[in-house]
């Protein structure tokens, strides 16, 4: 699945967007804002992003990088990247979502999937444009193709650039999706940030994020 949204689709999502939802995309400031984030915070988290690497290399076989292609802006695929955390690098059709307990989840990932770290080579996508620090949380294309035929206003979330966090996330609507009014509500959240977004909000969410780096009960 080369994009999820058809060109028609996202004409007409467009259509029906108010235009301060555009603005999430092309917003300058939010840019600005983004690679002044990531760039200071690889530089600063350089020396634990390299023991992170070392102690995943010797903890188990398989690359130190987790790459899987995710959905990003305007429908378009991207691979995002992460610490790997499992025995497994799944990516393409049948992608399992991680479970609480999930048996594929190394030790050192249960602690790195709890304090959020495996999230850290994500900046990198941020640098590439491919990613935001605040927009909704990147999905699985499988899990993309699946959920958005449980929720019509799904394919309206594909108006951001996904994000490092966002407001789902710190409305706690992340982790394992258990039934479909979950998510229901995880993807309203997404569509009321970008129909709502505004530069101002983008800080709230940061700092409301800051809280969940030392344990998030939806973290596993």
């Amino acid at each position: 699945m080369a994009v999820i949204a058809s060109a028609a689709h996202r004409d007409h999502m467009t259509l029906r967007s108010p235009r301060k939802a555009l603005r999430v995309a092309a917003s300058r400031r939010k840019r600005a804002f983004d690679v002044a984030v990531a760039g200071l915070a690889l530089l600063a988290f350089l020396p634990l992003l390299m023991l992170i690497g070392t102690a995943i290399w010797m903890e188990s076989e398989g690359p130190i990088l987790f790459r899987q292609q995710r959905t990003g802006l305007n429908g378009r695929p991207f691979r995002i990247y992460k610490f790997r955390t499992m025995t497994v690098t799944e990516d393409g059709d049948g992608v399992r979502q991680a479970v609480r307990g999930d048996a594929r989840i190394t030790p050192l990932g249960g602690l790195l999937r709890k304090l959020s770290l495996d999230e850290l080579p994500q900046l990198l996508n941020v640098l590439k444009g491919e990613m935001s620090i605040v927009g909704p949380r990147p999905h699985a294309l499988s899990h993309d193709a699946e959920w958005s035929r449980r929720v019509p206003d799904y394919e309206g979330r594909f108006r951001a650039r996904p994000g490092l966090t966002g407001e789902a996330q710190v409305l706690g609507l992340r982790g394992e999706v258990l039934d479909d009014e979950g998510l229901r509500r995880r993807i309203e959240a997404d569509n009321s940030y970008i129909e709502g977004w505004s530069f101002t909000r983008d800080l709230a969410i940061v700092a409301r994020t800051a809280p969940l780096l030392f344990g998030d009960a939806q973290a596993f």
